[in-house]
């Protein structure tokens, strides 16, 4: 347990009141990455946003990055937040301002306060992310793959321990999401744990890494399928 990221124990997921996955058991490990399949409406998201403070955990155990689920508290949920990096599909970047001004806004939401200790960071993770030439254009400039780029950037700013992708490249042409996947692949290389969503088999057959799957209300990992 000592390396465990995540790790829920019979634990029950619910949106608003109905019953979406029942008897969860998972344990991510540091360094894991595991996709999270399953049709719409299936629990795939549910489960995402009880693991980011969204919807409450009512029943079971359940701890990611050190936060009790369980008894996490509302005013807790930016810690919380701090630890995991979350990518969404639709981005969720604010188009009144620039590239570095949105990481900046995240940074200072997030305690920064050295004006260089925030410029150096906003261009480290930029330049891991190939968007660091691109860091004063306004966001409604950019393609799709180069926003959720600068999306995965600030996930990476506050040095995550944990990375949640939900469907991160639902909203991108099979190409870019291959970019976008070799990108996530390069940066779970680099050592972080990551936990993405996805109904993209394309990418799954391709980028083989161990898979879960929501299906008739439980969770279950999935076998490894042959190699392509």
């Amino acid at each position: 347990m000592k390396n465990a990221v995540l790790h829920l124990e019979n634990a029950a997921i619910y949106q608003r009141d109905n019953l979406v996955l029942s008897d969860v058991n998972l344990t991510i490990d540091k360094g894991d990455f595991y996709y999270l399949i399953g049709k719409t409406g299936s629990g795939k998201s549910s489960l995402m946003k009880t693991l980011y403070g969204d919807l409450s955990l009512k029943q079971g155990e359940g701890s990611i990055v050190d936060f009790n689920l369980k008894k996490l508290k509302e005013k807790e949920i930016p810690f919380l937040r701090r630890k995991i990096g979350i990518v969404f599909q639709d981005f969720k970047l604010l188009s009144d301002r620039n590239v570095f001004d949105n990481l900046k806004f995240v940074l200072k939401a997030t305690g920064w306060k050295d004006k260089e200790a925030i410029k150096n960071k906003i261009h480290e993770v930029l330049e891991k992310v190939g968007m660091k030439s691109q860091y004063y254009k306004n966001t409604y400039e950019l393609s799709g793959g180069e926003q959720q780029r600068v999306a995965i950037a600030r996930a990476l700013l506050n040095d995550p321990e944990l990375i949640l992708a939900d469907e991160p490249t639902g909203n991108l042409d099979p190409k870019t999401s291959m970019e976008v996947m070799e990108l996530l692949t390069e940066i779970h290389k680099s050592g972080k744990t990551i936990l993405m969503a996805t109904h993209d088999y394309q990418l799954i057959v391709r980028f083989k890494q161990k898979t879960i799957k929501c299906e008739g209300g439980k969770l279950f990992e999935v076998a490894q399928q042959a190699s392509v």
